[in-house]
Order: C-alpha cells, then sequence, then structure tokens
C-alpha cells in the first residue's frame, strides 16, 4: 500500500491540529477532529478555519469519505456538522462515547443529550477497519483522557518500500514538553491512560505518532 497523503493544520487558539488523510489514488479522504472557531468572549462561532479546508480540499481535487473524531473535545467545538453539509462524509467516533455522554449528561443537567451515539452516522469498535478509498485504517480504543478515545491507525510502505505506520492520537499524548494528556475530566482515569499511553508506544519504532 503506498504512502497516503497527510496534511495537518494547526489551530493556534486552541493550540489543537485537524488531520486530512487522503488516497493518493482515488482522491478520497477523511478529516480528522476539525475545528469550529469560537470567540469565549462575544459566545460567537465561525467557520473561517473549515472554510481554509474545504478550499484546499478544492485545490488538491479531493472527495471526503469520513469526518473522523478521536473523542469528545473539551478544547474545541467540532466542524464535523458544517463540513458534512458543505463535502459530505460520515461522522464517526469511537462507541464509547456513549459512555461519556452518559457520564456527562447528568453532570452538566444536559436533559435533551443523547446517551446512544446517535448524533453520529458510525460508531467505531476497537479492532475495526474501515477503509478511506484504497487505505485501510484500523481502529484502537485509548481511553484514560476520556472514557471513549480512539486512535486511527493506517499502515503502507513508504518511499524506500518499507513498513511504515502513521497513527492519529488525538489527546492520548501531547506534545513531549507536555507529556501525556490530561485525565481529570468526569470518566477520566490515570491507570487508563497510562495503559493506553504503553499501547501505543509499543507499536513498531517506525510509527509515527499525529498528534
Amino acid at each position: 500500500m503506498s504512502a497516503p497523503l497527510i496534511q495537518s493544520f494547526f489551530d493556534p487558539p486552541t493550540f489543537t491540529v485537524t488531520h486530512v488523510l487522503a488516497d493518493p489514488a482515488s482522491r478520497r479522504a477523511a478529516i480528522i477532529d476539525s475545528v469550529l472557531d469560537y470567540d469565549h468572549r462575544s459566545g460567537h462561532t465561525s467557520t473561517a478555519s473549515a472554510d481554509r479546508l474545504i478550499e484546499w480540499f478544492g485545490e488538491h481535487g479531493l472527495s471526503i469519505d469520513w469526518l473522523l473524531e478521536t473523542h469528545a473535545h473539551a478544547d474545541h467545538l467540532s466542524a464535523a456538522p458544517y463540513l458534512q453539509r458543505r463535502l459530505g462524509g460520515q461522522i464517526a467516533i469511537g462507541a464509547h462515547i456513549r459512555d461519556v455522554q452518559a457520564v456527562f449528561k447528568p453532570i452538566f443537567n444536559a436533559l435533551d443529550m443523547a446517551t446512544d451515539g446517535s448524533p453520529f452516522d458510525r460508531l467505531f469498535a476497537d479492532g475495526e477497519r474501515f477503509a478511506i478509498g484504497g487505505l485501510e485504517v484500523e481502529v484502537m480504543h485509548t481511553p484514560g483522557h476520556t472514557l471513549g478515545c480512539i486512535c486511527y491507525r493506517v499502515d503502507h510502505r513508504d518511499a524506500d518500500g518499507q513498513p511504515q505506520s502513521d497513527v492519529f492520537i488525538g489527546d492520548t499524548l501531547f506534545m513531549p514538553d507536555y507529556g501525556s494528556a490530561r485525565c481529570d475530566f468526569p470518566g477520566g482515569d490515570a491507570t487508563t491512560l497510562y495503559r493506553s499511553v504503553r499501547r501505543l508506544l509499543a507499536l513498531d519504532p517506525q510509527t509515527r505518532l499525529h498528534l
């Protein structure tokens, strides 16, 4: 399997990264952890970051298959519903989002919050595989930061024909100077996060982790 096209977009206000993962042969793609801009002072949202993604997609002739979330985010809003209206694709997240919803509902008195994962088109189980064009992606359940965190792993071969893996890990790990993800959110657990981090660190040394 040839190397995927990977493009990352850093969002300075939230210090988060949105990734595009695409199959260069079919031009089919996924967007991982998209950001909907939010101004805390005014309480207003905007789609400026998402619109830049849409423009980039058009410039590169890509079509969307998936709008992927690694977990329920506390540091930014997701632009997935907006991007779905503009580009299409299925919105997906880990199946344990149902556990997260069940924990959050009473804490935030969110009486209208669904706890069955129904806001999403697809709920992924640990070890499940799905396709982005000709790319095969494996789901890894890596809880601890939240109950429902997952990573997306794609195996391929590099320019020299050697096996290579890319894993999109959300907040399971942060940059080296930040350390591991925080686990003080409702449902978070340090011991569980430690096990998830060990699972990532046990991957082949050639594996690239995308934060």
